[in-house]
């Protein structure tokens, strides 16, 4: 009799062990097909920046930023994780930032993230549930060693999506100063900012669960210089377009709705020499591009100064690292001429 009461607890323990697990499993697994991206935006960014721990500059940087709009249409709140196909087997993959926009026209906000090597993903928990029907933007921005140096420069970038995605932009910015660029398939679209950096970008509708886009991208460049580096040397166009006070007053001075432009609706790179290219972009095809330049705007030059999350510390170099960011950022937008910026910088050092 005891056997038996033994062996009746042990299988009732076991089946409400495995129903636990069963719950709870299907619980923390991302349902990528019930949240759709109505907006994308990926930027492919060889040698534009460079980590304070990359070591060896003949190892060149390619930075790639993903932003993206998701809605929730599983038909309840979500109060789960986010799970976003990254390339984490990539040679020197290293992801820099995860963050969210809990509000219009303001900052990102970082969290907390996991990656699963194995899975190809990073996992996030959002700061509160995403409501049915509503939306969630999310910006990641990572860096590989991906980029072959031979006689040419050279690398592939492969998107992979789980997800339908209604509007998708693919912008490719090649290094300042490259030459022989070749981006198979062709672009549909190029121009070259005020900077003279060349810009390349596609525009997608529709995009299928699964219909991964890949690209080849080669060039030649002397040196190591980064593009951020060549455009700290350089001072704003001095012309019409540049006469506001942030990169987002120069774009909506110059927005003109061209149809054909791309429809970039969410996020951009952190650096703010981007937010000056890309506001060179918009003046030159009236692009829109508000939610991007905003945070861009805000956030300034945020590579030269971002550590990771988990090591992250707020000490006196931070603060100067800061200072010196703010400076950047007024010097670039035309608060502060070049004399009084070189003053100010040698007070920080």
């Amino acid at each position: 009799m005891l056997k038996k009461k033994w062996l009746a607890l042990f299988v009732i323990t076991s089946f409400l062990t495995g129903f636990i697990s069963s719950k709870a499993s299907a619980e923390t697994v991302f349902p990528a097909d019930k949240f759709p991206f109505k907006e994308m935006q990926v930027q492919v960014m060889p040698e534009f920046d460079y980590p304070e721990d990359w070591g060896s500059r003949d190892v060149p940087s390619l930075l790639i930023g993903q932003y993206g709009t998701i809605t929730n249409k599983s038909g309840q709140d979500y109060d789960g994780k986010i799970e976003i196909p990254v390339p984490a087997m990539e040679k020197g993959f290293e992801a820099y930032l995860v963050a969210e926009f809990p509000e219009e026209n303001k900052p990102e906000v970082q969290r907390p993230y996991d990656i699963d090597k194995e899975k190809g993903i990073v996992t996030w928990k959002p700061s509160k549930a995403i409501k049915n029907n509503e939306t969630y933007k999310f910006v990641i921005e990572y860096y590989t060693k991906s980029i072959d140096v031979k006689d040419n420069k050279n690398f592939t970038y492969e998107l992979t999506n789980n997800a339908e995605i209604e509007k998708l932009d693919v912008v490719f910015y090649a290094p300042m100063d490259a030459k022989e660029i070749k981006l198979e398939p062709k672009a549909e679209n190029n121009t070259k900012s005020e900077y003279g950096e060349e810009l390349y970008y596609y525009q997608y509708k529709n995009v299928k669960a699964g219909d991964n886009l890949k690209y080849s991208f080669s060039y030649k460049k002397d040196g190591t210089e980064s593009t951020m580096e060549a455009i700290n040397k350089q001072q704003p166009p001095k012309d019409e377009n540049h006469n506001g006070v942030t990169a987002t007053d120069q774009i909506n001075k110059g927005s003109s709705g061209n149809s054909k432009s791309p429809i970039i609706g969410v996020g951009g790179a952190s650096i703010i020499g981007i937010a000056i290219i890309i506001a060179g972009l918009f003046v030159y095809l009236g692009l829109k591009g508000k939610f991007q330049t905003d945070r861009m705007t805000a956030k300034g030059k945020k590579h030269k100064t971002q550590q990771k999350q988990t090591t992250v510390k707020k000490d006196n170099k931070s603060v100067n690292a800061e200072e010196k960011k703010e400076l950047r950022k007024k010097l670039l937008t035309g608060k502060i001429d070049q004399e009084m910026y070189e003053e100010e910088m040698k007070k920080l050092l």
